[in-house]
């Protein structure tokens, strides 16, 4: 006698990838899109001008297995890690205010937008002459450049969570903690998993243009030093390699969360 519930026997439960392993055709396309790159460069036929990756790779491994990039590029992730962690705390808190209270979104938006506007350059500009060519200047140019667009995303997010469930809870009332765990949250989770990736590509973007303007340490500052030597293949060396561990960090970290974050939609 099968004794599982109804809801067990009768829906299957979807297969979900395995966290933390990308797929094959993830890497199949890298190494379709280092061929094309290899390509290009031996047509153009200009190793100085469009160095290709027979030339960079080289130039990133001895940078890694020496250990020469290895300060930098914790100089870096740091930062990326810190000023990440600020925007997507204060981000999300705004954005679920504004979702939650119409009246103080109303006031608030005309605010959101201008931050929106305003360009990365000039947030950064700004943070260096106000508090000085300093750590807490850099993360706090990047954490700005990204505070509002978190907080977009989790208005919207909020505004479009189901209120009939929200109904419910308080009908039986449930405690504050547990609607928001239990309701709350998984309804924001694809909210916040977007949000994350896409802040983590702008967060790291943005870290390499405070390095390159006022740091002295970090890949943003040596790709300052390879454009003052002409060093094309340093600069891509250098690029390549924070753009490995952001390609680690999408496929080992980011990407299982998401498809546990909208998991619960799947039938």
């Amino acid at each position: 006698m099968d004794h599982r519930s109804g809801i067990e026997r009768g829906v299957q439960m979807p297969q979900i990838d395995a966290p933390g392993v990308p797929r094959p055709v993830a890497l199949v396309s890298v190494l379709l899109l280092l061929g094309l790159w290899w390509a290009i460069a031996a047509w153009l036929g200009d190793p100085r001008h469009a160095p290709g990756p027979d030339l960079v790779l080289p130039r990133l491994w001895e940078g890694v297995v020496t250990g020469t990039m290895l300060p930098d590029l914790g100089a870096t992730l740091g930062r990326v890690v810190i000023a990440f962690a600020i925007a997507m705390g204060i981000g999300t808190a705004l954005g679920l205010l504004l979702g939650v209270m119409p009246a103080l979104d109303r006031w608030l938006d005309p605010w959101l937008t201008i931050a929106l506007n305003i360009p990365a350059l000039v947030t950064i500009v700004l943070c260096y002459l106000w508090i000085g060519l300093n750590e807490t200047a850099a993360i706090a140019a990047v954490a700005i450049n990204k505070i509002p667009m978190v907080a977009v995303m989790l208005r919207e997010g909020a505004r479009a969570r189901d209120p009939a469930l929200g109904d419910l809870a308080r009908l039986h009332q449930m405690p504050a903690l547990a609607r928001l765990r239990h309701i709350l949250l998984p309804q924001l989770a694809p909210h916040l998993s977007a949000a994350a990736r896409a802040g983590i590509a702008l967060i790291w973007k943005i870290v390499l243009v405070v390095e390159f303007l006022g740091r002295s340490n970090g890949i943003g500052f040596r790709i300052h030093l390879d454009f003052q030597m002409f060093d094309i293949a340093g600069v891509l060396a250098h690029a390549l390699a924070f753009v490995a561990i952001m390609l680690a960090v999408e496929w080992l970290l980011l990407a299982p969360l998401a498809r546990r974050a909208n998991r619960w939609r799947q039938p």
